[in-house]
C-alpha cells in the first residue's frame, strides 16, 4: 500500500519536516556526486553495528539518519515523511517532535544493532526515524483516514483508509518481514522500522495523555 495524503490538515506550518526533508534530499544529491567514492561515503558515515558496538563511529548513528541507498529509497521515506510529519509536528511541536524524530532513528538503529551484533554492512536511511512518526501519528490522530493506494490481485484501487488500519498493517508487515531475517541477512533493516515505531508509540502515549490532560483543565 502507498499513501497519498491524509484527511487532517496542519495548522501551523510544518517547517521542522521541510528541514528534514530538504536535508535529506540534499545528501542523497550529494551522494549522487560521488560517483565510485559513494561505497566509501556509505562506508565512513553508515552505521555498521560491529563497529558501534567497538566503541567506534558512534556519530554515525546520526549520520546514517540522513543517508539512502537509492532513488526508490528516499522516495518512499519522504513521502512517508512528508504525509504524516507535519500532524505529528503540530501535535508534539517543534522541538519535541525533533527529538522523537532522532530518538526514534536511534532506537532503531539500536534495534538492528542487537538482531545483527556482528554485521559489518553499513546501515543507511531515515526509516527508523520516518517510522517512529508513524508510531506518533498513529496514537495521536486514531480517527484520521489515509488515502492510499491498494494493490487487489491483479488492479490497484484508490481506497481511503483508517489511519490505524494503514500504519497497523504496516508495521504488522514489518515484523513478519523481521521475524523471517533473524539469523539470515536481509537488504532491509526490518528491526529499525519496529524499533522506531515503538519509540514513537511511547512518545504517542505521552503526549495524548498531556494533550488529554490539558483539555481538562481548560474545561
Amino acid at each position: 500500500m502507498l499513501p497519498l495524503r491524509d484527511d487532517i490538515p496542519s495548522y501551523r506550518r510544518p517547517t521542522i519536516t521541510y528541514i528534514i526533508v530538504a536535508l535529506n534530499v540534499a545528501v542523497f544529491f550529494y551522494q549522487l556526486s560521488l560517483g565510485r567514492g559513494i561505497d566509501d561515503f556509505f562506508r565512513f558515515y553508515g552505521a555498521i553495528p560491529s563497529r558501534i558496538l567497538s566503541g567506534s563511529g558512534i556519530y554515525t548513528l546520526f549520520t546514517s539518519m540522513f543517508m539512502h541507498g537509492g532513488f526508490w529509497h528516499i522516495l518512499g521515506n519522504m513521502l512517508y515523511l512528508w504525509i504524516f510529519g507535519d500532524n505529528v509536528e503540530d501535535g508534539l511541536g517543534k522541538f519535541w517532535f525533533i527529538v522523537m524524530y532522532l530518538l526514534s532513528g536511534l532506537v532503531g538503529s539500536f534495534a538492528h544493532i542487537l538482531i545483527s551484533p556482528n554485521s559489518t554492512i553499513p546501515m543507511i536511511g531515515a526509516s527508523g526515524a520516518v517510522s517512529g512518526v508513524l508510531g506518533c501519528y498513529i496514537l495521536l490522530f486514531p480517527k484520521a483516514r489515509v488515502l492510499a493506494l491498494v494493490p487487489i490481485i491483479f488492479f490497484i484501487r484508490i481506497i481511503m483508509l483508517p489511519a490505524y488500519i494503514f500504519l497497523g498493517f504496516w508495521i504488522f508487515l514489518q515484523l513478519i518481514y523481521g521475524l523471517g531475517t533473524i539469523g539470515h541477512g536481509a537488504g532491509v533493516a526490518y528491526f529499525a522500522h519496529i524499533g522506531g515505531f515503538a519509540a514513537g508509540v511511547v512518545f504517542g502515549l505521552l503526549f495524548r495523555k498531556r494533550q488529554k490532560r490539558l483539555s481538562y483543565e481548560i474545561y
